[in-house]
């Protein structure tokens, strides 16, 4: 019997994914033509290695066992190939990046047309994710998060300037609303309120006389998404609190006021980060030399 690498790398993408038409996605090709090799796949076997309904695709008990055994020794194949590779003088390949929304469009977007004209060999294939994804299992070489609290085994590196969270209302709702003079006082405010992707909402963070303080705020609007939270201050729905860079132009022009300055925690860094168990493929060592050399110490 014989079994074709690719079709083992092809299972092991639909069973990460639990889905044919994203694993097809990932591996340019059709998703009729990946189910017609899974087939084949287990007819050769002899064994089903995965559930399929009209809504979606799970591992059998023996697609479960496979997979344990598969992921590992796929990541050792492409570790294998990696260190062939990083023998090339020109980085080149794909680098397949997990990034938070508020990161693409802060410290990502701005370097990487320099990046991609710096190393034209390298695709950047970008994927937003406001979760806390696996990397490692999900495939990516690396990913963006705010703050340091990572795994053991993960590798952090600062990306882009400091980030400061700020407050801000639109000059129509402060007609209506006295300006909170503390934080304690946005419990009598709209607030705009943030939803984490595991449905628990965000408490807004302060510094009073040195000290840490976290406001669980309320209000009409809940949302996963910045851009739409800025929308709802310069609408006058309430007060929102979001990066300082998404609303600089903002307040600038008026169309927003920034709130409650003097306590407004410490700046957070966004770090890259990205597995310390493995040596780096040539498109990653580039892209972190590169993200080394345009991100400002604090």
């Amino acid at each position: 019997m014989t079994i074709d690498l690719h079709e083992l790398d092809a299972f092991e993408a639909v069973a990460r994914h639990r889905s044919f038409r994203k694993a097809a996605a990932e591996r340019g090709v059709s998703a009729s033509a990946l189910s017609h090799a899974m087939r084949g796949l287990e007819e050769r076997l002899g064994v089903r290695l995965l559930h399929r309904t009209t809504r979606s695709v799970t591992p059998t008990e023996a697609g479960h066992r496979l997979l344990a055994r598969l992921a590992p020794a796929l990541r050792d194949v492409a570790d294998a190939l990696a260190d062939v590779t990083a023998l090339q003088a020109v980085p080149a390949g794909t680098l397949r990046l997990n990034v938070p929304r508020p990161a693409a469009w802060l410290v990502l977007a701005p370097i990487l047309a320099g990046f991609v004209a710096k190393y034209p060999c390298v695709k950047v294939d970008v994927v937003t994710d406001d979760g806390l994804a696996d990397i490692v299992d999900s495939g990516f070489d690396a990913g963006i998060r705010f703050g340091e609290s990572l795994a053991g085994d993960m590798v952090a590196v600062p990306v882009g300037p400091p980030q400061r969270f700020v407050c801000v209302a639109s000059p129509s709702y402060l007609k209506l609303r006295d300006a909170p003079k503390t934080p304690d006082e946005l419990l009598d405010h709209a607030c705009v309120c943030r939803r984490f992707p595991s449905g628990r909402h965000y408490h807004w963070e302060f510094l009073v006389s040195g000290k840490s303080l976290t406001v669980a705020v309320a209000g009409p609007l809940v949302f996963d998404d910045d851009m739409l939270m800025i929308q709802a201050a310069r609408d006058g729905a309430g007060i929102a609190y979001v990066y300082e860079a998404m609303v600089r132009e903002e307040v600038a022009a008026g169309r927003l006021v920034s709130l409650l300055d003097s306590f407004s925690a410490p700046p957070g860094r966004f770090f890259l980060y990205y597995s310390g168990r493995r040596n780096l493929p040539t498109a990653l060592r580039a892209f972190v030399d590169f993200i080394r050399a345009e991100t400002p110490s604090l």
